[in-house]
């Protein structure tokens, strides 16, 4: 029974290997950190949430302030006094919080979209690279053991990127 499946393997493994197929690697993470299209992006979200950014800074900073002064002023206070410094710090925490977690999920979003478009380009380029070359296969880094160096295309997709193509 052994000896069957065996010759029965062995049956199927020589067609595989007369047409063995052209593979290539790509290490996706490499090329999303060589990107210069990256630190554009960057810039851009910089530039578009920079006020929203600058005003949860600028909150952060008077909360800090308002505490500073209830340590430093609080034993000074009358009792309205801290009730008031008390109800507006909690006003601003609140405040500072929904402000906050609106602007993280928001710029969470636009990264994701920005990195989707980038993603597109970099799949059109490594089809080019691909048909170009006659690979069969194009298969993410992680997803292979072992790889020969001359089989990883991550450089010319870097560089095809790079130049605009």
């Amino acid at each position: 029974m052994v000896n069957r499946a065996l010759v029965t393997l062995a049956f199927l493994a020589v067609p595989m290997m007369a047409h063995a197929e052209k593979i290539a690697v790509v290490d996706m993470g490499e090329v999303f950190e060589q990107l210069p299209q990256r630190e554009q992006i960057s810039k851009s979200l910089k530039v578009e949430f920079g006020d929203r950014v600058a005003e949860v800074q600028k909150m952060q900073e008077e909360m800090r302030s308002m505490v500073e002064k209830q340590q430093r002023d609080g034993a000074l206070m009358s009792d309205t006094q801290k009730t008031d410094m008390v109800r507006k710090m909690e006003s601003l925490k609140s405040e500072f919080q929904l402000k906050g977690k609106a602007l993280d999920e928001d710029m969470r979003r636009r990264q994701g979209e920005e990195q989707n478009k980038l993603l597109v380009q970099v799949q059109k380029v490594i089809n080019t690279i691909a048909e170009k070359e006659k690979y069969d296969m194009v298969l993410q880094r992680g997803a292979v053991i072992f790889v020969k160096p001359d089989a990883d295309i991550s450089g010319k997709v870097v560089e095809a990127l790079s130049k605009g193509k």
